[in-house]
């Protein structure tokens, strides 16, 4: 009876591998499989398609590179593999289209443009983001299943201590230049005159909607929205959560083809047509009037701001009250202005972070000592507006082997960081036992981190 077991079970083993072999045979016509991690496959196109994102980051790619790229991609479809057993793990379309969306839009932050983007990939951005969609869902549940592998890991401030007292004085990490930094922004006010005139402006171009002429060439022509200029004002797959709460509201109510009154966003004014919904993900066309900010505007926002600069130096106010009071930064202005730096989970950023978002400020805090305030300046908001902020440098560290007393919060991340990596190596290697890998021969040589080339089924 157990010898025919055996014999049954190596039958069903061997004819799994040769399905795979067969499958892969037929998909090197198409792509080519680099990897296989259970039912699970890692494409040449999928691997490339990420090397090319980072490559457009800046980062160098070299053989170690793909190997931390291929090792990740293989352990985010071992955590597929596991998290499609648990039913408590679950990935909503919603969820989807916002991921998708919110990658998309820094992807094209990144080139400035679609057209650059389309040039670099060689493809539509909607193309694109199709060939995505299963990859980002993917993505999302492998996250869900990290998140149940590591749990509520936390270090305690003795655990702190100890990984800390572990690290051999020589391999301390060199912390470089740090600085606090607030801003006190003000930003032009539109006149209620400009409002009018935007206003008056698309409720005209809603009559000749109204009318019968095509909303999707009037959008082309007249939208002050860029990002939907080219496709004729439309958006597709948008899930709540993704736009400003003023357009979402009118979006939702609305039934397929209907056209909404003229409302007004913090981006102008605006009337929406519903394209289609399903459930709680919609596809809409809209116009846009954004009101014309006049050069009297920008010069009363930097006058408003010399004022308030000059009670801060006078000392009739501080630099934390006037951002309560007179900041249009609504991120800091509760905070003393104070930045947040959220990858470091700090208020503290790298004098080269700084760099990567303003160079001009780096050149500017050289010549700031801690407690000082700038004078007005230019700034570019995120959507090209123009406005005017004052900066204040809170503190600055020195390059500096890392303390505990200077760089708790960095420790306490580190230990944190690693506590989390033993529970993920841990189940890792308890899973691997039990599932196939195979990686090819042209890539299983790269540098890996984690073992995928154990002993078991290969």
């Amino acid at each position: 009876m157990s010898s025919l077991f055996l014999h049954t079970r190596k039958t069903t083993v061997l004819l799994f591998l040769l399905m795979i072999a067969y499958t892969l045979t037929a998909q090197q016509n198409i792509d080519k499989t680099i990897a296989v991690i259970g039912k699970y496959i890692v494409l040449r196109s999928e691997f490339e398609r990420e090397l090319k994102a980072l490559k457009s980051e800046g980062i160098k790619i070299n053989d170690s590179t793909k190997g931390v790229l291929l090792d990740e991609l293989m352990y985010q479809k071992l955590l597929v593999s596991q998290a499609e057993k648990d039913s408590t793990i679950q990935v909503k379309d919603d969820q989807v289209e916002t991921e998708l969306n919110r990658r998309m839009n820094y992807y094209l932050a990144q080139f400035g443009s679609e057209d650059k983007f389309e040039a670099f990939y060689g493809k539509p951005v909607k193309q694109y983001k199709e060939e995505m969609r299963d990859d980002i869902r993917y993505i999302l549940l492998s996250q869900q299943m990290q998140q149940k592998i590591v749990g509520d890991a936390k270090v305690s401030p003795s655990d702190v201590r100890s990984f800390f007292n572990a690290i051999p004085t020589d391999s301390l990490p060199l912390v470089s230049t740090e600085v606090e930094i607030g801003q006190l922004i003000k930003k032009p006010v539109v006149s209620v005159e400009a409002k009018q005139a935007a206003r008056s402006k698309l409720e005209g171009l809603r009559q000749r909607v109204l009318n019968g002429e095509s909303m999707s060439t009037i959008a082309a022509l007249y939208t002050d929205d860029p990002g939907s200029a080219r496709s004729g004002g439309e958006y597709d797959n948008i899930a709540r959560g993704q736009f400003v709460p003023e357009f979402e509201s009118v979006a939702f109510r609305l039934k397929p083809g209907e056209i909404s009154e003229v409302f007004e966003s913090p981006f102008g004014y605006h009337f929406i047509q519903l394209i289609a919904r399903r459930g709680e993900i919609v596809d809409v066309r809209h116009i846009l009037s954004a009101p014309k900010i006049s050069n009297q505007d920008v010069l009363h926002a930097k006058t408003e701001l010399d004022t308030i600069y000059k009670l801060i130096i006078e000392g009739k106010t501080t630099f934390c009250a006037a951002c309560a009071k007179h900041s249009d930064d609504k991120d800091t202005k509760n905070n003393c202005g104070i930045l947040q730096n959220a990858n470091a989970g700090t208020t503290k950023f790298e004098i080269e972070q700084i760099g990567q978002m303003d160079q001009n400020l780096v050149f500017m805090l050289d010549k700031m000592v801690p407690g000082d305030i700038s004078k007005p300046i230019m700034h570019s908001e995120s959507d090209g507006k123009q406005s005017f902020k004052i900066i204040y440098l809170k503190s600055r560290s020195e390059p500096h082997k890392a303390s505990l007393k200077e760089d708790y919060q960095r420790i306490q991340n580190m230990a944190q960081m690693t506590k989390q990596k033993k529970l993920v190596d841990i189940w890792v290697n308890k899973k691997l036992k039990g599932t196939y890998v195979h990686i090819d021969a042209d890539y299983k040589n790269l540098p890996f981190k984690r073992n995928w080339k154990q002993e078991g089924l290969q």
